[in-house]
């Protein structure tokens, strides 16, 4: 399939970031807290248990602010509007402005370390039953996932937290199908609450992107051959920001491991390379080959590599020409779809998804998808290919957030920095890359699009003609 693809010689600029993170205020948290009581009165819930540890703790943060670190941690919230936080001894010291956002603290110390005291707080029987939860109450549950398909039985009463917790709600409710998965207040594919974005948040994560952006850059701008992937992670500087995930370099056949940390194994000249950095709120991943042309690529890839690097890219502009406010999410599948040569290579997971503290909140990019993309939304480009042919690799993971003329108002208004850099940054794809946006789409990274195919040049990078 011909694509319209060619490399050029084009400059990466600086697009700059904000000089410290964006804080969100205490009112933004309030305001978060009485739509999620709306939502479990609309949802005829009574009481809504939010559970979080160190890996799921975004809807909790969303909430709060607060991610529990080395314990657990349980927002109880009443369709009456109390509100209690559970933590244990090490998150004591720790806390979110309980007066602020107007929750009672309680220690619960089973959610501590084994081996820590638990002679000073009660059981979790009676902070229960003391918080309202009882017979024939409706219970909701929101972990980090609600189960649609049929792959995992039980529907709505399908939980994601820990079984001491279900057990205890199911005994006090008096029937285990009153204890309902609540995940879908905050991660439903098209009304969660963690789907659309306020501006401080928007900037916050473009901070973010800001820093994981720039650290795959100084990456690549350090990978050399003979360089170990463990001397390049220092690169990957994090600036204070929780890590979203581990982070991830990979040199040849370990490549094709691309969840794989950071080793002592040494680039090679023609190596396929993986790159990966997130933080809490942004995520970018760039891979390719460690060569300064196709001269230096292994013979098994000299002819397959250059055209499958090429159409990888004319599915990632394509996707970002398809996206903008007010389209369906399916339509976007299938114009990547269209784009993408059947013979060179399939997508390892859905073309794009929902970004925001998580990596990965859901993905409307489904074939037939109705979810429609809306203002607010932050969306990756995450398009994986996985070839058809030899080994070989190449991404361009990257972010945006779409925003409808009233959120540009807003944007343009209270973060007047940040909207000057998105408004580069869009510059830079339609005039350098070829790449054409719709004017809803803002990109958040300092590396939009920017794909060069060999790491040992990157100032020759993929364009659409």
């Amino acid at each position: 399939m011909k694509t319209p693809v060619v490399t050029a010689k084009v400059r990466l600029p600086s697009f700059g970031r904000a000089d410290v993170c964006p804080e969100i205020p205490a009112d933004l948290y309030r305001e978060r807290l009485s739509k999620a009581m709306q939502r479990l009165r609309a949802k005829k819930i009574d009481t809504l248990l939010v559970y979080a540890d160190r890996e799921h703790c975004a809807n909790l943060m969303y909430l709060t602010g607060f991610d529990p670190r080395f314990e657990e941690a349980l927002l109880l919230l009443s369709a009456d509007g109390r509100r209690k936080l559970l933590v244990g001894n090490e998150c004591l010291s720790y806390l979110p402005d309980a007066k602020a956002l107007d929750l009672e603290v309680e220690l619960f110390q089973e959610f501590s370390l084994m081996g820590q005291p638990r002679t000073t707080s009660r059981p979790l029987l009676d902070i229960l039953r003391d918080f309202g939860v009882a017979r024939e109450q409706r219970v909701g549950c929101a972990g980090w996932k609600y189960f649609e398909g049929a792959l995992i039985t039980g529907g709505e009463a399908a939980l994601d937290v820990p079984a001491y917790l279900a057990d205890t709600l199911r005994e006090l409710v008096g029937d285990h199908k009153r204890v309902v998965n609540a995940t879908a207040v905050f991660m439903d594919v098209q009304e969660g609450l963690r789907v659309t974005n306020e501006p401080a948040q928007i900037a916050q994560f473009e901070y973010a992107a800001g820093v994981t952006s720039e650290g795959v850059l100084k990456v690549l701008q350090h990978l050399r051959p003979g360089v170990a992937e463990h001397a390049l992670e220092k690169y990957l500087e994090s600036c204070g920001l929780p890590l979203s995930c581990h982070r991830m370099i990979s040199f040849g056949e370990k490549a094709q491991r691309g969840l794989a940390s950071p080793s002592a194994r040494r680039a090679r000249l023609g190596d396929a390379f993986t790159i990966g950095f997130g933080v809490q709120g942004a995520l970018n991943c760039r891979a390719g080959v460690i060569a300064r042309g196709v001269r230096d690529l292994p013979e098994l890839i000299r002819e397959f590599y250059p055209r499958f690097a090429a159409n990888y890219f004319h599915v990632v502009a394509t996707w970002y020409e398809s996206i903008r406010v007010g389209v369906e999410a399916g339509s976007v599948v299938r114009a990547v779809e269209r784009t993408r040569d059947r013979g060179l290579f399939h997508f390892a997971v859905n073309p794009g998804h929902y970004l925001h503290l998580d990596e990965w909140v859901h993905s409307p990019f489904t074939l037939g998808s109705k979810v429609m993309l809306r203002s607010g939304m932050m969306l990756q480009m995450d398009i994986i290919p996985v070839s058809l042919g030899p080994f070989c690799y190449s991404n361009a993971e990257d972010g945006v957030v779409l925003a409808d003329k009233a959120l540009r108002e807003k944007l343009a208004h209270e973060f007047p920095a940040m909207w000057q850099r998105m408004q580069r940054r869009r510059q830079f794809m339609s005039e350098k890359l070829g790449v054409g946006l719709h004017e809803s789409v803002l990109p958040v990274s300092n590396t939009p699009a920017w794909l060069p195919p060999y790491a040992l040049d990157l100032d020759t990078v993929l364009t659409k003609a």
